[in-house]
């Protein structure tokens, strides 16, 4: 990068981005503080205990990866999307053939005492490689559906290996995040029926033969929850009693019932906003989904700055990684939404959730400085 680049970006280097994300990392380990709190006097869960402290070592590789793909200029990005795309189906393949079951799925590699999910770096990946594609077709004219192959073959295959690990969440978290990129393009409205079509006979495809009947039973949990608070739809009950003793302000910090006493389950993984609500009530959830609707809003501020579609679609990418998770998360928290294990970005508790979400700031703070 030219010395003119690097003042330019250090001229333009986005506060209110750094801001956010920074208050939102750290009330995240704050709350993860607080939702292991109750293991701290107990010796056998000793390891739960120092989770929060292993997320701020985990925070600050984030921080330093952040500034790694902040630093360099995006087309260098662009230019080798691809490659990196591939790396990262490789290793999709690779953990399909070698990786390690945990609970069944395999999901998981493990070097020496090192443990990641590579498809949470995947969607990144992804993102790069549909963003160049979308650059390297400018035209204006209205798209049919076969226009759009690149991107659907490109989408495809890293749903289909996920959908193996089993993983429906994140597959599906894949998918959302290419059409938020391609909602920039035209697309017949001809073209548009015919693929929701598409989509929805597919649906009914996965339902019968690609599903496993653990994945069917959450679903059927959501849409009748009331069925079986002891089993499908214990996680979903627990979560929304906590939420509803939350009230207007809140319990106080380290002081909500359902997390101490040990009714809420994956409080620090899969269900930290409700602990968050818990202590902190309808106040302090709604101001932290103001600063995720706030991040969300200026990823689509970035993207309109852009200075040429690659750096748009990549903005929007990464805008729309940090949406679909918040929306997955919070949705199936009040119960709205399946439970899918989708991480809330910052504040879930894991290695691979914290630095994927770092590095897409990073990419936006990229874009925001070259705007």
């Amino acid at each position: 990068m030219l010395r003119g680049d690097r003042v330019r970006g250090r001229d333009h280097f986005d506060w209110p981005l750094f801001l956010v994300c920074a208050t939102i990392g750290v009330v995240g380990i704050v709350n993860l503080y607080s939702a292991t709190s109750v293991y701290l006097e107990v010796a056998r869960k000793k390891a739960l205990a120092d989770i929060y402290v292993s997320q701020v070592y985990w925070m600050v590789v984030g921080v330093l990866l952040a500034i790694l793909a902040s630093a360099i200029d995006y087309r260098h990005f662009e230019r080798f999307a691809y490659a990196f795309y591939a790396v990262g189906m490789a290793t999709l393949v690779a953990l399909l053939m070698f990786g390690t079951g945990i609970r069944g799925a395999v999901r998981w590699v493990e070097i020496g005492s090192f443990t990641f999910q590579p498809s949470e770096f995947t969607k990144i990946l992804l993102v790069l490689a549909v963003a160049r594609a979308v650059h390297d077709d400018p035209r204006t004219e209205p798209r049919r559906v076969l226009d759009l192959w690149l991107p659907g073959v490109l989408t495809a295959i890293p749903f289909f290996l996920i959908l193996r690990q089993p993983d429906l969440g994140t597959a599906l978290v894949h998918v959302m995040v290419v059409l938020s990129i391609m909602a920039m393009t035209k697309v017949r409205r001809g073209s548009l029926i015919a693929l929701i079509v598409g989509i929805s006979a597919f649906s009914v495809f996965a339902w019968n033969y690609l599903l496993h009947d653990y994945q069917k039973a959450r679903v059927t949990a959501f849409l009748d929850p009331e069925a079986d608070k002891t089993g499908s739809g214990w996680h979903a009950f627990q979560s929304k009693t906590a939420i509803g003793n939350g009230g207007f302000t809140g319990q106080g910090f380290m002081q909500g019932t359902q997390n101490q006493f040990g009714f809420l389950p994956d409080q620090f993984s899969d269900f930290p906003f409700a602990v968050f609500a818990e202590d902190w009530g309808f106040v302090g959830s709604a101001l932290l989904l103001a600063l995720y609707a706030f991040l969300c809003i200026w990823a689509v501020h970035i993207a309109s700055q852009a200075k040429d579609r690659f750096g748009a679609a990549l903005a929007i990418g990464m805008g729309a990684i940090i949406f679909w998770h918040t929306l997955a998360n919070i949705g199936m928290v009040l119960g709205v939404m399946p439970v899918t294990g989708i991480t809330l970005p910052f504040f879930s508790y894991g290695g691979s959730s914290m630095l994927s979400m770092c590095i897409a700031c990073g990419l936006l703070m990229n874009v925001s400085m070259r705007r």
